[in-house]
């Protein structure tokens, strides 16, 4: 098994709008296209995760409407999955009309199931003709059971039902930082086309959302003024919020997504690509360096889930990207990089995911800036040791009791941010 062909395969994809609400119109495109005639009803169940990061984000081609609901039944109504997490490309004036028409109905509804803990996605579509029904478990695209009129017509394998049993994953798991440096080392040319075309990918939704008058419009506007130097850290801060703001407005740019999420793309693949142009670091090491960051985003939520109560963003991507950062200077030097994971997580480690929305665009400009940073003092040999707080002997061990922190003493942290949600639209 080739793991970083795993990982670019199965969490590496690209996503058009944020990826839960994606997921969910994704499910529910799979449920549609089984049935025929006109939808009496759209029900659809996901886990708290799902719940919370669909809760407030702006789905594409949606004409502003925000939310997993009005993403689950447009996928229904659309029924292309064969167009998986860009789905909503197949969204046009006539069918928002129709989901916004089941919705005003109480046709289409939507509920959590607090005993999930693992992504979960489970989408019915009953019609005057018959019914179906699909559940993806464990990623975004993990199509684990499909019925056709109550009948199953495909189930998949026992091992892919969860995140932590995937073979890829586990394998993943047992694996050390060293060895993902020997993984991007090893790279194919397909993976480097693969990489680059991430690359290109986000860069255009950077663009975009420098149009925008949001985060990064402010950072900029700061820098302009003089409240901030224009700097390395600045202009990429200024990159990525703004491909962040785009995210959250569902603009319908895709963006390369990474451990299945669009917002960590944006800091595991143009944080590490930008800081390696500034510093005039040959395209190939470049490329290099963003595959390790990718192998160690995903390595981190083999063990915090796809969906913990901290900011994936921060966790997870920004220590992917301050390891790639310094390879790309020092190469396999575990000293410096052990010390690069120990200063973002000691510098972020407590961030807080309340769902993907807006404010996202705020987190991926902290995370970026920290990235840089705990680079830059790994590189002089200067950081956070295992004499301070919950930093480990090893990079591996600083994950490890992070997230032990993430799973067991903020066990009630997202139940806690549900309530205050759903309170606020009751």
């Amino acid at each position: 098994m080739n793991i970083l062909k795993e990982v670019l395969k199965h969490e590496v994809f690209p996503a058009l709008g944020c990826t839960e609400p994606i997921a969910v119109a994704y499910a529910a495109s799979i449920a549609g296209q089984q049935t025929e005639g006109a939808i009496q009803e759209i029900r659809i169940i996901v886990d708290p995760g799902v719940f919370k990061n669909g809760f407030a984000v702006t789905v594409p081609n949606a004409g502003g409407e925000k939310g997993n609901l009005i993403a689950g039944t447009l996928g229904a109504l659309i029924k292309r999955p064969e167009l998986k997490m860009e789905i909503l490309k197949g969204a046009g004036p006539d069918v928002l009309a129709q989901a916004r028409a089941l919705i005003a109905e109480k046709k289409a509804r939507i509920g959590y199931d607090p005993t999930r803990r693992d992504l979960y996605i489970d989408v019915t579509v009953k019609t005057d003709q018959g019914s179906a029904r699909a559940v993806l478990e464990g990623s975004h695209t993990n199509l684990v059971l499909l019925e056709k009129n109550n009948q199953s017509i495909f189930t998949g394998e026992e091992t892919e039902k969860s995140a932590g049993g995937q073979p890829y994953k586990q394998a993943l798991k047992q694996m050390t930082i060293a060895e993902f440096v020997d993984l991007a080392e090893g790279m194919d040319d397909e993976d480097r086309r693969e990489i680059r075309r991430g690359i290109d990918m986000n860069l255009e939704i950077a663009d975009a959302g420098q149009k925008l008058h949001k985060v990064g419009y402010y950072i900029s506007d700061l820098m302009k003024k003089g409240f901030l130097q224009e700097d390395v850290f600045s202009t990429i801060k200024i990159l990525t919020a703004s491909a962040a703001d785009a995210r959250m407005a569902g603009l319908s740019f895709p963006v390369m997504s990474s451990g299945g999420s669009g917002n960590q793309g944006i800091v595991a693949i143009l944080v590490p690509y930008k800081v390696g142009e500034f510093f005039h670091i040959e395209e190939t090491r470049i490329i290099r360096s963003i595959a390790l960051s990718h192998l160690i985003n995903s390595y981190i939520k083999c063990f915090t889930g796809d969906l913990s109560p901290l900011c994936g963003c921060a966790i997870a991507a920004g220590v992917g990207a301050a390891v790639a950062i310094v390879y790309q200077q020092y190469g396999k030097d575990m000293k410096k990089i052990t010390l690069a994971v120990n200063n973002l997580i000691s510098d972020l480690g407590g961030m807080l995911c309340d769902g993907a929305k807006a404010g996202c665009a705020l987190k991926v400009a902290s995370s970026t800036d920290s990235a840089i940073r705990a680079a830059y003092m790994a590189m002089n040999d200067h950081g956070i040791t295992q004499t301070e707080g919950f930093i480990g002997r090893t990079a591996e061990e600083t994950i490890w009791n992070l997230t032990a922190i993430s799973k067991l003493g903020m066990a009630k942290v997202d139940d806690t941010m549900l309530g205050i949600m759903i309170d606020k639209t009751s």
